[in-house]
């Protein structure tokens, strides 16, 4: 059966039912169709009283294009989590319809451990995406609109910052010129589209506590700079509010449910190589009092989603995690090894699934990285060997004695294949992990200047010599830390494939150094965000997508959603 197969013949239960789970009342709900519902925000303050369940953060090694099952490995931990008797709740992002047409795929787990109805969430679900999408683009209208009538705000056309989104893979939107035509057709001038989930309001959307404070953090989105340098703000353009309307509806988080009907919040979608890469900070808010276990995913591997996690959604949440899984392959670490490649589309190599457990071993640096990157923070690791078909025993043992050498739990999972049942173990090890004492710690401060920060980063998590900024980047620097934005944490940009700036690097790669070419300030959302080597905020499509496959069939069912 397919993923597809498998979510159609879910036995799913009344909503009502699910929120009741997590204790939310049904007057909190505001159905979208029969298995899906929002969740008012009222809810932030009718739960406010009861405890706080143990906060864990789903990571990753670093992953193959195919990815490596971690909203897998999360759902079937959530699943797992209640045949140990413990009641939690998932939180994960909302899937982007770029990558689910493109090369990845949607994002609602796999196989028995999947996130339903699985067509709705990777298709639109209730709106979100296009509400960040409009209210950008509201915002990109009113900027060219105010530079036609005066531009009363003095900004220099040269130093805008603030572009186009779109949640579609389109590469030749990268960059683009406006305002041709006639006069009436606006100032022409060079700008692009990002995608969606790399837009600073999507970023503001998963930051934003309230939505008091998502107004206020519009306002302070910096659209450009005067001739003097000075920021000019979606408020000086009387942009804010407008956009602050059409966000309304979507700041409230979208309950669905696990295949065994586990509460999932599902809200806001970031992406993890290009932004800070988690889901939204009120999902998570209400989600802590909803169990005895909340679990969230962040984005690729622990050098990128969990590192932001970290040190910019724990900064903006004041929530503290008590554990961390850190999802590890075969395959993956084979790749890591440096004898195979995978290739999206392609079929896998057949001496990637000879058993080689020397080949894990020769990987194995990279878990080993991560893991360290993990306890950087102060947060107990816990492995979870995400099994495929193909593995064979000896090289999970190799994962194992890795895990055991470098101190932390770990346990074999076949959630794919066996639902929560397959995830027992991993729920039985996160739930000893949770239970031991912290020592959670930010990796820099808010005084630290902006080089220290990326430099910090740099060497301590991806194991970098140091940093080269080319000239333009060096000078935006300079410009954010002369208007006072030198306190903001930061976003690096870069490639998922490699803990590296360079995808080809395997392993835990040494003896290289971090190039930052470009420096955005997302001022709104609270970062400053750093774009290295040949990384790209809007993807272009492969070859064969999988908007080549995806269709409808005769009774108007869709087919090939993978």
């Amino acid at each position: 059966m397919t993923d597809l197969d498998i979510a159609r013949a879910a036995r799913l239960a009344p909503l009502t039912d699910v929120a009741a789970s997590m204790g939310i009342a049904p007057h909190l709900l505001e159905p979208y169709g029969e298995h899906v519902a929002k969740i008012k925000l009222s809810a932030l303050d009718e739960l406010a009283d009861r405890p706080k369940a143990r906060y864990v953060v789903v990571s990753a090694i670093t992953p193959t294009p195919l990815g490596e099952g971690k909203t897998t490995t999360t759902v079937g931990l959530g699943q797992g989590m209640r045949l140990i008797g413990k009641r939690a709740t998932v939180a994960i992002r909302q899937p982007s319809m770029g990558p689910t047409f493109g090369i990845k795929g949607g994002a609602a787990g796999g196989g028995h451990s999947q996130v339903v109805p699985m067509e709705t969430l990777n298709l639109h679900l209730t709106g979100d995406f296009h509400a960040v999408t409009a209210a950008h683009n509201m915002l990109s209208a009113i900027l060219d609109n105010h530079l036609y009538h005066g531009n009363d705000a003095g900004i220099d056309p040269y130093s805008i910052t603030w572009r186009r989104v779109l949640d579609v893979n389109d590469r030749v939107l990268r960059n683009v010129i406006v305002g041709l035509g006639s006069r009436s057709d606006g100032i022409p001038r060079q700008t692009g589209f990002d995608i969606t989930a790399a837009s600073e309001v999507m970023a503001i959307f998963a930051l934003a506590r309230s939505l008091p404070e998502l107004r206020e953090r519009l306002g302070r989105i910096v659209v450009g700079y005067t001739r003097d340098s000075k920021p000019v703000t979606a408020e000086d353009i009387g942009g804010a509010g407008a956009m602050a309307v059409i966000m309304r509806e979507a700041l409230k988080p979208n309950l669905l449910q696990t295949l065994e009907n586990t509460p999932v919040l599902v809200h806001a979608g970031p992406f993890g190589n290009i932004a800070h890469g988690n889901s939204s900070v009120i999902a998570d808010l209400i989600g802590i009092r909803g169990g005895d276990f909340l679990i969230t995913e962040a984005g690729f591997g622990a050098d990128m989603g969990a590192e932001r996690f970290f040190n910019i959604k724990c900064r903006a949440s004041g929530l503290v995690p008590d554990a961390a899984v850190v999802v590890a392959t075969v395959r993956a670490l084979k790749v890591h090894s440096g004898n195979h490649a995978i290739v999206a589309g392609r079929p896998l190599p057949p001496a990637l699934l000879a058993e080689n457990p020397q080949e894990v071993a020769a990987g194995g640096a990279n878990l080993r990285k991560q893991i360290e990157n993990i306890r950087l923070h102060g947060v107990a690791p816990v492995v979870a060997i995400n099994a495929f078909p193909q593995d064979h025993p000896s090289e999970h043992a190799v994962i194992a004695r890795i895990a055991e050498e470098m101190g932390a739990r770990w346990a074999v999972c076949t959630n794919f294949a066996d639902g929560g049942a397959g995830a027992t173990e991993l729920a039985e090890a996160v739930a000893e992990a949770a239970e031991t004492p912290t020592a959670f710690r930010f990796l820099y401060p808010d005084s630290a200047p902006l080089r220290e920060k990326i430099e910090t980063i740099a060497r301590r998590v991806y194991g970098a010599d140091g940093v080269d900024y080319a000239p333009a980047a060096a000078r935006q620097l300079d410009v954010y830390e002369r208007n006072g934005f030198g306190t903001l944490p930061v976003c690096i940009a870069k490639t998922h494939l490699s803990i590296s700036s360079d995808p080809s690097l395997r392993g835990a790669p040494t003896g290289w150094r971090l190039p930052v070419r470009e420096a955005r300030a997302s001022v709104g959302a609270g970062f400053i965000y750093l774009i290295c080597g040949d990384m790209r905020t809007m993807p272009g499509l492969g070859a064969h997508p999988a908007a080549h496959r995806i269709d409808i069939d005769a009774e108007g069912n869709i087919v090939n959603l993978a």
